[in-house]
């Protein structure tokens, strides 16, 4: 296998983050230490933790908890993006947008989850 970037779980990752970051530009000044700050840090934590794990995924248990950490971070991120909802700061359709594009990391780390050996 090549490298952590040829990942589409990865690529996918990144772009949501990316996306993230752009839209967070737009929150309030008073949300920078708190809901700014912890959306962009737990949304890159999802290829973060994907690119901790690749080069040593020889350890399926080490593989595997890195996995683990990565959905964990987006289920973080993914309850930031209601708050951001709830509080204004995303309208339906970005958060809609951004949403459905972190079901689709979901699914694609649910795969790897669900058949890790297939990565080894």
């Amino acid at each position: 296998m090549g490298k952590v970037q040829d990942l589409y779980a990865y690529q996918k990752g990144f772009a949501l983050a990316m996306a993230i970051f752009k839209v967070t530009k737009g929150f309030p000044k008073e949300e920078i230490y708190s809901m700014t700050d912890q959306i962009r840090r737990s949304s890159r934590s999802v290829v973060v933790n994907l690119a901790e794990a690749y080069p040593r995924r020889r350890t399926l248990k080490y593989f595997e908890a890195k996995l683990n950490d990565c959905e964990t971070e987006l289920g973080e991120t993914q309850t930031w993006l209601e708050f951001a909802k709830a509080c204004g700061y995303l309208d339906k359709d970005q958060h809609n947008k951004l949403y459905n594009e972190a079901e689709e990391v979901a699914r694609l780390l649910y795969a790897m989850v669900k058949d890790p050996k297939k990565f080894m």
